[in-house]
């Protein structure tokens, strides 16, 4: 078996890897909605939140993803940061987007959830506080990396940049633990196992594991887009030179 910084360190490798797998997880992903959605649209209206419930087949995947990309884009950050690896900084700047993207989506249905549950569009709670942060780290590196022209330069300060956003994880995690919210605890992901009835929690599941193969494809898609950029403006750069 291939280590992951060696793989990471071949671009060719990885390109043929992701030319067959990235529409597969596209594949995927759309499967997985059709029948997230479809099962979470005939489920019954909950007896305390009726038909808002189902907000929660959007909203819930996004929250888990806006960390789960973060924790890519660390992971990738690291690896380049520590490692040298080109391939690693293209995964971390393919991915901040993405990640953007799931915590707004996290954000807005969520806001959406909490006008009828508690009467505001928004409140400083503890969960959705820490959640804001987060997408101000995402919009902080992909600035960052938009604001430098020096690219090596760029890549160094963005992953230092990603790497303190990490620390915010956890925060964002346990923050329903740590101080009293009006955000719910973990109904799934439990010790004890979920407390979710089956006939949301599988739909949930479902939609769960389908954001988690959307992501997968964008991101395989991204990072070859990138590196075919930086192939080209490295080619353009030896066509200027000779």
């Amino acid at each position: 078996m291939i280590p992951a910084p060696a793989f990471l360190a071949n671009p060719d490798r990885f390109m043929a890897f992701s030319r067959w797998a990235a529409p597969m997880f596209g594949v995927i992903a759309v499967a997985l909605a059709a029948a997230g959605l479809y099962l979470g649209f005939a489920a019954p209206e909950d007896y305390q939140q009726g038909d808002t419930v189902r907000i929660m087949f959007i909203h819930v995947p996004a929250a888990w993803m806006s960390m789960f990309v973060y924790a890519c884009l660390a992971g990738a950050s690291f690896l380049a940061l520590v490692f040298r690896h080109v391939l690693a900084d293209a995964a971390a700047q393919a991915a901040a987007p993405l990640g953007a993207a799931f915590t707004f989506l996290a954000l807005f249905t969520g806001s959406l959830w909490g006008r009828p549950m508690w009467g505001a569009w928004w409140v400083w709670d503890a969960r959705l506080t820490s959640v804001l942060v987060l997408f101000l780290f995402y919009l902080a590196y992909m600035a960052l990396r938009a604001a430098m022209d020096d690219e090596a330069k760029a890549a160094r300060a963005s992953a230092i940049l990603a790497l303190v956003g990490a620390v915010n994880l956890p925060v964002v995690h346990w923050s329903v633990n740590w101080w009293n919210t009006l955000h719910q605890g973990a109904s799934v992901f439990r010790a004890d196992g979920p407390t979710m009835s089956a006939v949301f929690l599988w739909p949930l599941l479902l939609m769960g594991l389908a954001y988690m193969a959307a992501f997968g494809a964008l991101w395989l898609v991204r990072i070859r887009g990138e590196v075919w950029r930086r192939r080209a403006e490295a080619a353009a750069m030896r066509a200027a030179r000779g």
